[in-house]
Parts: structure tokens; sequence; C-alpha cells
């Protein structure tokens, strides 16, 4: 099963574990989808730690979110030094543009990353670097493109809750078919386990949260602003429970405010954060096929729900289902995919109907009745291709059933509208008599 959502305190820290999401059994406390590489299970930080916390603090400030030319400064320098070098205060990173240089010296004019971590506290609001207790591994699969940090608010770990995550995305300006379609796919995941993470925007997003809080369960909200910065405007309230009853992350300090650009990059968090992407409604120019098709990259399940062929915005999943990503239709079928063995969606097939519990020599004998009008018992025989004495049996057995009458020497099928009334002629109601539940 699904590892739960646990609004317990930080997990201790499990073994190296390769990401791979579809493999073997679900990962317990200690296991994830990423390499841990954090501190000593007691979480003291020494003054190195704090000095790097407060740097990556400042570089939230200073960089733009999924920069790789960062990324890869930052692993050859360490974020003290990068601080310095981006803030005037040292040599310039290598290959550092003058641009570059005066746009951060810019931004670092008045920079105070103590006082943003001491006024976040005060809101509710933590600051998570890689290799904290509560940081998420499977981060660390994006490379150089990981986040310096992640902005968190809720009670909740963050890394408990993303080991048994999925990520459902979608339009913004979805139809009532595709908002329908993401609340009552969140619904069930959440029931089953599963936290739902999105990026709260109008659409899709904004219904996969709200049918994960309707449901009593849990979902995390991935801001391309800052965690105290609601956006888009029209869901602050949505936001604000959410942060309640789960968790809001963003990887841009407080006070931030979105661009267009930052939308893009946020998508890259929500694939990496969780076992796989579901889309639900999506045009050929959708952000969330962005998310997809990183998730793809990443090695995480990329799922699409279709719709009709004549809606423009179902052909960007469409699109997607004819590469590698699965059709899926409901919370049952994602969990098969992205969860442990055993656990899988129920057998789909139409209604059963009264013929289908008939053994095959009745079915055989029913078929071969007529139904233009009276059946003579070596005719029925002969169709059914048995004897007369089993075709007369069977005929018995379909008469008990209600399927036939008797006629003199002649035998007539009884019309389903007079069947399904349940009065049989000279006789008590007949649904006690029907087919369930018969068994030869």
């Amino acid at each position: 099963m699904a590892v739960p959502p646990s609004h317990g305190g930080p997990p201790r820290p499990g073994p190296r574990v390769d990401p791979d999401p579809g493999a073997g059994d679900d990962p317990g406390p200690g296991e994830g989808l990423g390499a841990w590489d954090g501190p000593e299970p007691d979480g003291r930080r020494g003054a190195g730690e704090e000095e790097e916390r407060l740097a990556r603090a400042a570089l939230t400030r200073l960089v733009e979110p999924g920069d790789e030319t960062v990324g890869r400064w930052l692993r050859r320098m360490g974020p003290v030094a990068l601080r310095r070098a981006l803030s005037g205060q040292g040599a310039p990173p290598p290959g550092a543009s003058r641009e570059r240089l005066a746009g951060c010296a810019l931004r670092a004019a008045g920079l105070d990353p103590a006082a943003d971590l001491v006024g976040a506290a005060g809101r509710g609001v933590r600051f998570l670097c890689p290799g904290d207790l509560e940081w998420p591994g499977q981060l660390d699969d994006l490379g150089d493109a990981r986040p310096v940090g992640l902005w968190v608010r809720g009670r909740a770990s963050l890394r408990m809750w993303a080991l048994a995550s999925v990520a459902v995305v979608g339009a913004r300006a979805c139809s009532e078919y595709g908002a329908h379609v993401a609340a009552t796919l969140a619904a069930g995941l959440v029931e089953r386990g599963w936290v739902v993470v999105s990026g709260a925007a109008h659409g899709v997003d904004g219904a996969a949260h709200r049918g994960a809080l309707a449901a009593g369960g849990a979902t995390i909200a991935v801001l391309a602003s800052g965690v105290d910065v609601p956006y888009p405007r029209g869901h602050t309230e949505l936001i604000e429970r959410i942060a309640e009853q789960g968790l809001v992350v963003a990887e841009l300090s407080p006070g931030a405010h979105p661009t267009r650009s930052r939308f893009v990059l946020r998508n890259r968090v929500i694939a990496a954060l969780t076992r796989g992407t579901v889309v639900v409604e999506a045009q050929y120019r959708s952000g969330s096929l962005v998310t997809a098709r990183r998730a793809q990259e990443l090695g995480r399940f990329t799922m699409g729900v279709p719709g009709p062929v004549t809606s423009g915005l179902s052909a960007g999943v469409h699109e997607l289902l004819r590469g590698e990503a699965v059709v899926v239709t409901d919370a049952d079928e994602v969990a098969e995919l992205v969860g442990g063995i055993g656990e899988l969606a129920p057998e789909r097939r139409g209604p059963l109907v009264e013929r289908d519990l008939l053994d095959p020599v009745t079915a055989r004998v029913l078929e071969a009745l007529s139904a233009q009008g009276g059946n003579d018992l070596r005719e029925v025989a002969r169709e059914a291709g048995s004897g007369c004495d089993e075709t007369l049996s069977r005929l018995y057995e379909l008469l008990a059933l209600g399927f036939v009458e008797r006629r003199g020497d002649r035998w007539e099928l009884v019309p389903p509208a007079r069947r399904n009334g349940g009065a049989r002629r000279g006789g008590p109601p007949n649904r006690g008599n029907r087919v369930k539940g018969l068994r030869r």
C-alpha cells in the first residue's frame, strides 16, 4: 500500500536509494525516490551549516529558480562563496557576465537573509536546504537545476508526504468535464493514501486541490511566487486552506511575485517531487505538458486523461498519449501504476446480465430457440447439438428461471418485458428464481 501521510516529526535518515518509482515495494520512512544526503540523526547544525543556510536563503533572492549555470557555480563554489561572489564581495564566478553581476548587485542591495528567516518563522514559514532531514531527496534528480532551497508553510513533513505523492495538472481554462475529472481523481487518490500535488492555478490545479481538501486528504501547492504571496489572487482562500490542511511550497523568497518564466520553472519541481504526473486537459502549448515531459525525463510515470477528440483542450493530452504517457481514467488506475506490488485496479467489464450466468449447454439451448414462434423439442435439440433428454432437462431449467414457457408440445421464449416484470402465469413473482447466484 502507499505510504500514508504523516503529520509527525522529521523522519529519520535512511540508506541511499536509487530513484526508481516503479520498482518493488513502497518506500518506508527511511527510503525515498532519491538519495539520502542529510546530516546526522540528531539534526544539529554547526556554525558553518548556519552560515550556509543564510547564504542559500540569500541566493533565493539573488538568482532565478532552475538556473543550471548557478547550479554549477553552487556545486563548485558552495553557497557561502557564491553569495559573496554574486554580491560583489568576492571574485566573480567563472564565466559570469557583467550584465548578470550588475543585476545581482542590484538585488543584493539591502539583502538581509537573517531577517528573512526570522520574519518567515514568525509567519509559520520554514526554510529547507539540501541535507536537512525534511528535504525530499528526489529533488536531487534535477542535478544542477535542483532548488537552492525551499520555503514551506504547513505542519506536515514535506519529505514524508512527497514519498507517496502524485501530481494532477492541466489547463487553466478547463471545461466542466476537466474540473470534474480533476476533483474526482484527486479525491479518489487521497482516499487511497496518496498526496495530491499541483500548482494552485485556475482550472485543473484548483479543482484538484479542492477535491483533495473536500475528501479530507493531503495536498501540496507548489507556487511560482513567495509562499506569502497567493497567486492567482482569486485563490487566496484556497491557498490559505492548503496551508492549514496541507503544505504550500515555493523556491522564491517571501514577498516574491510570479512571472511567466517562473511558472515554467516551477513545473520541474512538481515533476521531480512526485512519483507520477497526471495531465487532465491541456492544449498544445500548455504548461502542464512541460511538467509531464519533465517527469518523463526524470523517469517518473506520466499519465493522461483522454477527452473528446473534437476538443482543443484535450489535444495536448492526446499528443502526449501518443508518446510514452499512459491512459488513466480514475484513481484506481493511477494507484495501480505508481503504487506498490498488488495495488491493482478492479477488472473493467460491462454490466452482468442473466444470460452470463447460464452454463454453456443451457445457454446453447436458449440460443437454439427461435423468437418467431413455438419450437419443437427435436428442432431445439438439433440446433443446440445435444440429445433430446439433455435438451428437455435444460428447457425445464430455463422455464424455472423465467426465460421460456411451454405451450403443449412446443416451447416459446418469454419476451424480455414480461420476464423482467417479475410475475409468471399461475405462480408468485419470479424474482427469487432468477439466474443470479446460480452455480452448476
